[in-house]
């Protein structure tokens, strides 16, 4: 999201060109090229502004590929060559790479985040990691586009969807950083699940937060409409300031915004290889996407939210309070992030998950031992003399439960005698049976005789008889030999 006017001696603002519908604006003016020493001149003051210089003493993102989602790079532009890796177009109009109206938008991006310059790279752009490659992914199209006119009557759910299909592209095709300068005005799930799976093998993702501040002041609106994918989780949104730090006019005031970064007429190189003065949260976007390549190349395995928070917690002109919605919490510092990187890659050097020695607490190593005391042989004698001590108690108890349960009553043992717990007692059984009675009343079990010890033979004995209305009749035995007679 950018306006942008070409270079010369003096700069001179011709026209308003929307380049993208609803995905940038910019301003620009068609003209001679300027001088590349005079280029090189303008863009100090950038590069100062994120402290670029001090941190290519550390790297410049050499073995990083940036995927720039956005309207085409044209590799073939002086200040990129050797640089660009040509991606897919998904934008479906079908104009080639060589139209005049094909990827000025993404060229300037490009320059600004992998320029090396000419000349031996004295002269034109530098950008803020010039030993980095960028990969060119085609998702949306320049005013000057022929196919802008078909572009623009498409569905927005089918641009979602082609930009979730180039994020996707951007992880399979080792990129490590993304930069999308461009948004939208409402979410999208395909776009959102791409997202989560860029960051899930950790790539960085930066987007552009919005140009719709003066809209918003204009409407009598406090914050600016939220742009995706700036406002998705995980994504470091970022807002554009002027040369002396203040917020852009056109920046959008949401919570979106978590950092800042130069967008106010910025030196940039375009397909045309003229170089132009861009301003909007594009450039500042493609800024930022440099700053996180050149952390990503010297610390590689640093997760994204690693990156993101060396980035957040490395800021210069900090608003008041630490944070506020047109700068987030300040503007972008790439010596000092990097410096932040190395401490935290210290501390969590594997995307994986923590070392042993630097979880939560210092780990089980920082775990003191239980303080119990060495146990001799005569300790683990006497333990093993109170475990049978136990172990005797709890089988007489058991034994003694077990008799008790039993009660009062008799067994016969078919030798003339009666057990009663664990002493006999004499029994007589009645002439002829040779064994106690096996029914009887209040029993159901054979072979055991009555509680008080008295001969079966004086008990009635009954026998179940059908009667003619289907009811059972008991009826008392006949004794066999009366007492009475």
């Amino acid at each position: 999201m950018l306006t942008a006017a070409p270079r010369r001696a003096r700069l001179r603002l011709a026209c308003l060109l929307a380049l993208t519908m609803p995905l940038a604006l910019s301003v620009i003016t068609p003209a001679s090229p300027a001088r590349a020493d005079s280029v090189r001149s303008a863009q100090a003051w950038v590069l100062t502004a994120v402290n670029a210089s001090a941190a290519w003493n550390v790297t410049k993102g050499e073995g990083v590929i940036v995927a720039v989602i956005d309207s085409g790079v044209n590799p073939a532009v002086s200040d990129l060559t050797n640089s660009v890796i040509a991606g897919p177009d998904l934008t479906g109009v079908g104009t080639p790479p060589g139209d005049p109206g094909w990827g000025m938008h993404g060229t300037w991006m490009a320059s600004l985040i992998a320029g090396h310059g000419h000349n031996g790279g004295g002269d034109g752009i530098t950008g803020i990691a010039p030993q980095a490659r960028v990969l060119s992914i085609r998702v949306i199209t320049d005013k000057a586009d022929p196919g802008y006119a078909r572009y623009e009557r498409e569905p927005s759910s089918r641009g979602q969807r082609q930009l979730g299909r180039a994020i996707r592209y951007a992880v399979r095709h080792g990129a490590g950083v993304i930069s999308m300068s461009l948004g939208y005005t409402t979410s999208s799930l395909a776009v959102r699940s791409a997202l989560q799976d860029a960051l899930n093998h950790g790539v960085v993702v930066v987007a552009s937060s919005g140009n719709s501040g003066n809209a918003a002041e204009a409407g009598g609106k406090r914050h600016a409409p939220y742009s995706f994918p700036a406002d998705y989780p995980g994504v470091l949104g970022v807002a554009a300031v002027n040369k002396a730090g203040s917020a852009a006019a056109f920046s959008s005031e949401n919570l979106s915004v978590q950092v800042a970064a130069p967008g106010v007429d910025v030196p940039a190189q375009g397909r045309d290889s003229q170089y132009w003065l861009v301003s909007g949260t594009s450039p500042a976007c493609a800024l930022t996407a440099g700053v996180a390549a050149l952390i990503r190349s010297r610390y590689p395995d640093l997760a994204p939210a690693m990156i993101r928070q060396a980035i957040t917690r490395t800021t210069r002109s900090h608003p008041p309070g630490g944070y506020d919605d047109q700068v987030g919490f300040g503007t972008v510092d790439a010596a000092a992030a990097l410096t932040a990187a190395g401490r935290l890659a210290g501390q969590v050097p594997h995307r994986s998950g923590l070392l042993p020695a630097r979880r939560f607490g210092g780990g089980p190593a920082a775990v003191p031992p239980v303080p119990i005391g060495p146990r001799g042989v005569q300790t683990l004698a006497l333990l093993c003399l109170l475990g049978a001590a136990c172990l005797a108690l709890v089988v007489a108890a058991t034994r003694r439960l077990v008799l008790v349960r039993r009660g009062p009553m008799r067994r016969w043992d078919g030798g003339g005698e009666i057990t009663v717990g664990g002493g006999p007692l004499p029994w007589h059984p009645p002439a002829g049976t040779g064994r106690p009675d096996d029914t009887h009343s209040g029993s159901s079990q054979p072979g055991w005789g009555p509680a008080d010890g008295a001969r079966t033979s004086v008990l009635p004995r009954f026998s179940w008889q059908s009667g003619s209305a289907g009811r059972h009749i008991a009826q008392p035995e006949q004794r066999a030999a009366e007492d009475d007679e």
